[in-house]
């Protein structure tokens, strides 16, 4: 009788023993997933290259006509991935690059402008931006865009954007 209870001893050891690494495996394996997302990049870094940008737009011409108008906007060459240009109130313009400001170097994260033409829509992300300031309306973006700063000489009607 003694031998059965030391072989069935031995046996309850070797299956707890068994349990245990099966427990502490896993509890590894969860640590080691945890691990290897908490290290994912972070993409709200704002590293929109730096790039030269003296531009100016005589408004007489057809093509940026719309910006004589309040509330209208146009995309123009320029910046890093493109500017848009806002016409927010009389006199006054915001000029804002169409690089997201969640993941800027990725090729597809570039905000366009929405049918209500003051919201801009990153469809890469799903960050949405307001056009009339540039800031965030929904991320995951959590930085506003890029602004350029813009100066309107209303005698020769000429918008001059530039960092």
């Amino acid at each position: 009788m003694n031998a059965l209870k030391a072989i069935l001893l031995k046996a309850y050891c070797a299956i707890l023993s068994i349990f245990r690494l099966k427990i502490i495996g896993s509890l590894l394996i969860i640590i080691m997933i945890s691990g290897v997302s908490a290290c994912k990049k972070d993409k709200n870094n704002g590293s929109i290259p730096n790039v030269t940008v003296n531009i100016s737009l005589p408004l007489a011409l057809p093509e940026y006509a719309p910006l004589n108008s309040v509330g209208n906007s146009i995309e123009i060459d320029g910046g890093y991935k493109g500017i848009l240009v806002y016409h927010r109130f009389q006199n006054e313009y915001i000029a804002l690059e169409l690089a997201c400001s969640y993941d800027p170097l990725e090729p597809n994260a570039i905000v366009q402008k929405d049918s209500s033409n003051v919201i801009g829509i990153d469809y890469h992300c799903g960050s949405r931006f307001y056009l009339t300031d540039g800031s965030v309306l929904q991320g995951p973006a959590n930085q506003s865009l890029k602004q350029y700063q813009t100066a309107f000489d209303a005698e020769s009607n000429t918008l001059y954007i530039f960092n």
